[in-house]
């Protein structure tokens, strides 16, 4: 689902930025890359997270990618000439993510899941692309942020089909993708690491 106006603001937002570094720090404290890996963020937006990441974690190759074109020109414009040359830039959909099974070292996801409506076929995916052993870094808001009786007015998510942290735990494991390291407030947000098993299910 593509944001409305009101989210693209929040999520465009210099705060924004400074929480992503402050998470992109949590996440390599926890469960660090190695140099030289492939990383992939769905949903990325502006591009504002793709660099943190590429700044932090020096992967041999960055892509990311949105469903809405109109962020991927953003995205563009954001980074410049000399980001656009390290990190690759498409549109696509987290439901059908155009790459090969067991290519990718790690997935980020900045709060992009809950805006899926199909998340569970996003997390069969997101299961597929990655190595076994690969990291799925994770940061997800449950409905009591988003669906409340002020942000429904203003924000756009879909309305069935939400999860919250039980329901998400059980996906990921179900899908061996068990979460390795996680900071929660329950009931309203997750910050986690999930690590594909060598010996993958599938969902």
């Amino acid at each position: 689902m593509k944001l409305n106006w009101a989210e693209r603001w929040v999520v465009n937002n210099p705060s924004r930025v400074f929480q992503q570094r402050i998470e992109i720090g949590w996440f390599k404290k926890k469960l660090p890359l190695k140099p030289g890996a492939a990383i992939l963020e769905i949903g990325c937006g502006r591009g504002a997270g793709a660099r943190l990441i590429r700044q932090a974690f020096r992967p041999a190759l960055m892509h990311a990618q949105d469903l809405d074109i109109e962020m991927i020109h953003k995205a563009k414009r954001y980074l410049g000439i000399e980001y656009q040359e390290n990190i690759s830039l498409s549109v696509a959909d987290s439901v059908q993510i155009p790459f090969k099974d067991r290519s990718l070292d790690a997935v980020f996801d900045f709060g992009v899941l809950h805006h899926v409506p199909d998340w569970q076929k996003a997390l069969s995916e997101i299961e597929r692309i990655l190595k076994p052993g690969g990291l799925f870094y994770i940061e997800e808001l449950y409905p009591a942020l988003y669906q409340n009786f002020i942000t429904r007015h203003i924000l756009l998510h879909p309305a069935e089909n939400r999860f919250y942290g039980a329901e998400f735990r059980s996906a990921l494991t179900a899908r061996g993708l068990p979460l390795e390291v996680s900071f929660e407030v329950p009931g309203l947000w997750l910050l986690g690491v999930a690590v594909k098993m060598k010996l993958a299910f599938s969902a």
